[in-house]
Formats: C-alpha cells, structure tokens, sequence
C-alpha cells in the first residue's frame, strides 16, 4: 500500500486527527454561531479525507504538495456551504467539491485548452450532481441533468470528459511481457481515411435500419458512454435486458455493413 501514500511537504499525516460525526456536528453549531476556530478544527479534522482523494492523482506530473493545497480550498469551500439541517455526512458533500477542485486545477495548468463554453458547462454539471446527490443521496443520471441545465447528453459527457487529463501518444497502454502497445499504435493512419469515411456511411445507414430501441441503446452506450444499469433505469427496464438488446444490436449493424 505504500505506493498509494501521498506525501506533503512539512505534514505528517500520522499526526492529522480525524473527526468523529459528532464532533464535527457540534463544532459546526459553534461555526455557526460565528467561532472561527471551530472552522479550522474542521478544516484540520479532515484533511486526511483530502490526502485520500489525493490518492487517484499521485500518478500526475502535478506537484502533490500544489494539489493539496487546491483540495484543501474545496473543502473549505464544503465547509461554507455545508448544511447540517440535512442530516448528511460533510464527506458526501464535501468529496464532489474537493475533486472538482483538483480536476479544474489540472486542467487549467495543462497545455491542452478546452473552450470557455465546455468549462462552465461542466463546472454546471459538477453543481449539479453534488446538489442533486445532497438531496436524493443518489448521483443523477445523464438524462436527468440534460433535462435540468438544457443540453443534450452528449455535450454533458464531452463536458465531463474534458476534465480528464490528457494521454500521451507514446503512453503504453498494454504489455503482456513482449512488445508493448502504445497509445500512438492505436491512432488510424491517414492513408486509411478514405476507408474510415466509408465505414461511418456504412455505420449511418445501418443504425437508421434497426429498431428505434436498438439504436437508442447502441449510442447510449458507445456514443454517450452510459452503462448498462443506467440505460436500463432510464428505460424502465432491466439490465439483462439492455444487455440483449444491445448485443442482438450489434450484430445486426454487422450485417448490414457487410
């Protein structure tokens, strides 16, 4: 486990301590009533559960000790906002707003820019879904946020997915002992555009010759990148079925682009 530790500069994490729930509810009732201190014995009582989310990013070129500090910053940011009357753990609502933190920093300090209208729209998303979690206890789906903030479902996941770090072509992605593969092995060779141009038609024809359900599966799935489960919850039906579906799918578009 130790590859996992997050080391801070100048913190010893041994010495951190962690608040119980009742603790942490009676120094918010002193917060509230305008004790400053309480807030920093907060702040201290849970930054382990900054250093654990930390955890998922130790693999970046980011300096960890910078990251810690943006962490920090979400969870103070919690803390402002947090209401005790709903009867939540601080952690459910403060782990949204700490990651959303990082990832905005990480993002900001990469070389690779995403447009000012992909940014806050998935700032939107991220309030969004810790507002919907605070009050059903439940992350909501992608229909539901599309249906709230009045974007298609693929826009939310282009949104989301422009948080994520960006991969290195020469980054391997797999190794079995003999050669590895990387990133760059993967990506079509421009001498074959004209056959990938073809396969697309092909693909839109087909898709417009299956059932309704059929396709509205298929681009769920690979398109939008639901889950199964969250198809399934979206349909009112169950996953072993979407997962018929989906494969009965597939191997009718096959046939029709063959």
């Amino acid at each position: 486990m130790a590859k996992y530790k997050v080391d801070i500069t100048g913190l010893n994490t041994k010495d951190i301590k962690v608040l119980s729930s009742m603790e942490t509810l009676e120094l918010f009732k002193q917060y509230q009533n305008g004790d400053e201190t309480a807030k920093e014995k907060i702040i201290n009582g849970n930054l382990k559960l900054v250093l654990s989310i930390l955890q998922r990013f130790n693999n970046t070129k980011h300096n960890m000790d910078d990251l810690f500090q943006v962490g920090v910053i979400g969870l103070i940011k919690a803390i402002d906002n947090f209401d005790v009357s709903l009867g939540l753990k601080l952690s459910t609502y403060a782990v949204p707003l700490i990651i959303g933190e990082v990832k905005r920093y990480i993002r900001d300090n990469t070389s690779l820019r995403v447009s000012r209208s992909v940014k806050d729209l998935a700032y939107k998303i991220i309030q969004f879904q810790s507002e919907y979690q605070n009050m059903y206890g439940v992350m909501p789906t992608y229909d539901i946020i599309a249906k709230k903030l009045e974007v298609s479902e693929y826009e939310i996941a282009n949104a989301l997915d422009s948080l994520k770090d960006p991969m290195s072509i020469f980054e391997p992605i797999y190794n079995d002992g003999g050669d590895t593969i990387y990133l760059s092995d993967q990506i079509a060779d421009i001498k074959d555009i004209n056959t990938d141009r073809d396969m697309l038609i092909s693909l839109r024809k087909a898709l417009q010759k299956i059932k309704d359900r059929e396709k509205d599966i298929l681009i769920s799935r690979f398109i939008v990148g639901k889950t199964q489960m969250e198809i399934a919850d979206q349909m009112g039906i169950s996953q072993a079925q979407v997962s018929r579906i989906e494969k009965t799918a597939i191997e009718n578009v096959r046939k029709l682009i063959k």
